[in-house]
Formats: C-alpha cells, sequence, structure tokens
C-alpha cells in the first residue's frame, strides 16, 4: 500500500474505557482502566482525572521497510483525596483474555468484514510484543501539593507488554497531578517488514490496561 489513508477511524467508548481506531491498513488501541484503591477509604478517593488512553495512532504507509512510527501521548491527571499521603503508581499492559489481545492483531470492527465476524481473527496477523513505546523524556507532572510524581519512561516503556510496567509514580503527592507535555515522538511503534496488508475494514487492534494503585 503506498498511498496514506486520509481519514481515521473512531468505535464508540466503552464503560470500561476507551478505544482508538487507527487508520487503515492500521493498527488500533484499546485503554481499559483499572482502580486498585482500599475498600474503606473515608477521607476521600484515589481515582484517574482524565484516563490515561492512547490517541488516534499515526497512519502507516507500508512500504516493505521497518519504521518507527511516533504519535503523542495523551495527557492524564491522577486525584488523590485520602489524606495519606501514601503514594500511587500508575502501570500499563497488553491485556489477553476473551476477546482480548495483549499485542496488536488483526480485527473486524463491525459485525462483518468479508466471511470474518466482529473480533480478533483467530490465526490472524500480529505484531511482536513491545512493539509500542512510551517515552516520557519532555512531560511532566503539575498541580498538585507535597512532593512532585515522577514519569518513570525515561528510558521508554513498552506499553504492550505482558508484564505491567510502571510509567508514573508518586511518594506522597496529594490532589490532582496532571502529566502533560508529551512530545511528538512519545509514542513509537516498530513496524516491521512483514507487516501484512489487511483487507478493507479491517485494523490491528490491542487492548491495553492502565491500573492506578496505592504506594509508589
Amino acid at each position: 500500500m503506498t498511498n496514506r489513508p486520509r481519514h481515521h477511524r473512531r468505535t464508540p467508548p466503552r464503560s470500561d474505557g476507551w478505544t482508538a481506531i487507527l487508520a487503515a491498513p492500521a493498527l488500533a488501541a484499546t485503554c481499559i482502566i483499572a482502580l486498585c484503591v482500599p475498600a474503606a477509604n473515608a477521607a476521600g478517593p484515589l481515582v484517574f482525572g482524565t484516563a490515561p488512553k492512547l490517541p488516534t495512532l499515526t497512519a502507516v504507509t507500508i512500504n516493505g521497510k521497518s519504521q518507527t512510527v511516533n504519535s503523542t501521548m495523551a495527557t492524564f491527571s491522577v486525584s488523590d483525596t485520602r489524606g495519606t499521603k501514601s503514594g500511587w503508581n500508575v502501570t500499563a499492559q497488553g491485556q489477553s483474555g476473551v476477546g482480548k489481545s495483549a499485542v496488536f492483531a488483526q480485527y473486524c470492527p463491525k459485525a462483518k468484514c468479508g466471511a470474518a465476524s466482529e473480533g480478533y481473527i483467530a490465526g490472524g496477523a500480529s505484531l511482536a510484543a513491545n512493539s509500542l513505546k512510551l517515552n516520557s523524556t519532555a512531560a511532566k507532572f503539575s498541580g498538585g501539593t507535597n512532593a512532585t510524581p515522577t514519569l518513570q519512561c525515561a528510558a521508554a516503556c513498552n506499553i504492550d507488554s505482558a508484564a505491567a510496567v510502571k510509567v508514573a509514580s508518586a511518594t506522597n503527592g496529594e490532589s490532582t497531578w496532571t502529566a502533560s507535555g508529551f512530545s511528538a515522538t512519545s509514542l513509537a511503534l516498530a513496524v516491521p517488514t512483514t507487516l501484512k496488508v489487511l483487507p478493507a475494514e479491517e485494523v490491528y487492534r490491542v487492548n491495553i490496561l492502565w491500573t492506578l494503585a496505592t504506594g509508589p
């Protein structure tokens, strides 16, 4: 495929997260949010103010060469009003399971794509794990109180990793902290020479689980 697509497709938001569909021949990412907080929390909650999610990634022009395709990570925020000064952390990982894929895999986003039904296509094309990396070098947290939280991906974190990867942490930061200023190259997708052109309307898609948990 030699022509760059001129439009993007985006699926509706889901109750458990957000889904961003990239331009064909392409790639997609589903971001699922998990909140891991104590059951008893009378002082206040620990929650995402603006939950992390991947943007619509830059379109890929398949040219038979390995490429690195860059996009900008979206701003996100964490609100901690527990009053405990016990810290928190944010992790990301590829999510497997029924109807999910921890790596970019061939996916039909509608009721029918030719003979294929909606969902991941059994035995379909895929990218290797750790194809998508986040670099937070240019970004920083602002807005809260106590010690400023730290973004952990200065050396690039694998977002589509099978294991959880810590992307941010706070030792005692409270109130609402916003991570912003991600560069235009903060997301880097490694595209191999063997990337397969998919049939019309199909995409590559991955499920990403973002988790906010107590403790740094």
